[in-house]
């Protein structure tokens, strides 16, 4: 019997070939059967969906978005790369694919402004879930979320995933956690980046394809614009956190992670759109932010113009302490101790190309950032098997997210706000605790206003 015909015949033959050839990782997975289903089929939702079957023997069966093209591109790509060879159930509705109650895992991509009423109604339709950063676009979603998955004991993993990237987990375990940097006084995390949408494109009618309505949702309702869709939504704080939201949230959960801290006490902001103001965009083009600790501050800082000033680290952290100093980011990490006895240690990433061969030309990947997301997705398998709770929970993920949705706030008010993380609020300051829950648009409804 050839290899071909004992896998078309073999009642194991699916488990042998995922253990034996492209998938190394399968056989601590192959009894878990899991449905698998995906929101927001667009860059991150497929990388992250696709990792996923590089990992376990996993069905998709379902697959929504509001573009119609992403969403035939999508079932297309899975059904070339799963097992079964099926191709998904396809829906433009998330409400119409989670009425099926079928799916024990979902895995959510959409734009910001969704994250919250796409994960909660997805645990209220029994799934767990794997979900991008950063949770919501509001507190109160994001403490809603929290709340949804301890009600009803869903494991989430939020997409934060440099706490399972190889060279920073080794950075934990053999710096920090070792006791090289002594003692930490200061930290800072940055990005600098040229990512900031460019341009003023005229307002136009949304392309046939793309149910715009049901893609704004609880936003409001701009008029449609080519920066928007697909990815430029980022650009705009009416769907997202602009780059703190985007790029803060991983240098602090990061930092947040490798320091075991918990919730800044207060935090700060400063910044605006001072050098490119010719752009349709409306996020801060700089801004600083200091989330406040209680033995030390952690100071973000993004600039989308300009040189970055350590070329090798445009994004990433440096944590000081009076034995050390550690620089990391997605690419790699280096130490370097302050006694002359010591020795400097530097990693680079490990991209698993020759293990994983279809990485190299798949479109839009971030090679560098694949086989973190493949240890995040296989720790979240881990926890849905235990019912434990995986490195980025829900709340590790909320906590951070939390915390640079108030630097926005505390930018736009003009003054530091103290966070009340036991309580979820901000006290003594009704301004800033009346921004802790945005308005949604009409029929949507805010969780927080239904009771999860």
């Amino acid at each position: 019997m050839n290899r071909r015909s004992f896998l078309r015949t073999s009642a194991f033959g699916a488990a042998a070939y995922v253990s034996t050839t492209r998938f190394p990782y399968a056989e601590e997975f192959a009894g878990m059967k899991k449905r698998v289903g995906l929101i927001g089929t667009g860059w991150y939702g497929k990388c992250d969906l696709l990792r996923l079957l590089q990992v376990a023997p996993v069905e998709v069966v379902s697959l929504c978005d509001v573009d119609s093209v992403m969403l035939a591109d999508a079932a297309a790509q899975v059904a070339s790369r799963q097992i079964s060879k099926k191709s998904p159930r396809t829906y433009r509705d998330y409400r119409e694919m989670l009425k099926e109650k079928d799916l024990d895992l979902v895995l959510i991509a959409s734009p910001d402004h969704w994250h919250a009423l796409h994960a909660i109604e997805a645990m209220e339709a029994g799934a767990d879930l794997y979900c991008q950063k950063p949770t919501s676009l509001d507190v109160a979603e994001s403490l809603a979320m929290v709340a949804t998955a301890r009600r009803l004991g869903r494991v989430v993993q939020i997409g934060t995933q440099r706490r399972s990237t190889p060279h920073l987990m080794e950075a934990h375990r053999d710096i920090v956690k070792a006791g090289l940097l002594g003692t930490i006084g200061h930290v800072e995390i940055h990005c600098y980046y040229h990512m900031r949408a460019q341009g003023h494109p005229p307002d136009s009618m949304p392309p046939a394809h793309l149910d715009y309505d049901l893609w704004t949702g609880p936003a409001p309702l701009r008029p449609y614009n080519e920066l928007v869709h697909p990815r430029g939504w980022r650009a705009f704080m009416e769907y997202g956190n602009g780059i703190v939201g985007d790029m803060c949230v991983h240098m602090y959960d990061t930092v947040r992670w490798l320091l075991d801290l918990g919730a800044p006490s207060r935090v700060s902001s400063q910044g605006g759109i001072f050098v490119q103001k010719n752009s349709k965009a409306n996020i801060s083009d700089t801004q600083v932010a200091t989330f406040e600790h209680p033995a030390f501050n952690v100071v973000w800082t993004h600039r989308t113009y300009g040189e970055a000033p350590d070329p090798k680290y445009p994004w990433g952290f440096t944590i000081y302490g009076d034995k050390g100093t550690l620089k990391g980011s997605v690419n790699g990490y280096d130490f370097t101790p302050l006694n002359k006895g010591g020795s400097p240690i530097s990693r680079e990433v490990v991209m698993e190309l020759e293990e994983f061969p279809e990485d190299k030309t798949e479109k839009d990947l971030e090679k560098h950032v694949a086989p973190a997301i493949r240890g995040h997705l296989k720790d979240l398998l881990r926890a849905t098997h235990t019912r434990g709770r995986p490195v980025a929970d829900i709340e590790q993920g909320a906590t951070s997210s939390i915390a640079c949705i108030l630097a926005n706030v505390a930018m736009d008010l003009g003054r530091s706000l103290p966070w009340d993380a036991a309580h979820g609020t901000i006290n003594g300051d009704d301004e800033a605790k009346s921004r802790l829950q945005r308005p949604y648009r009409a029929p949507w409804q805010h969780p927080a206003m239904r009771g999860a």
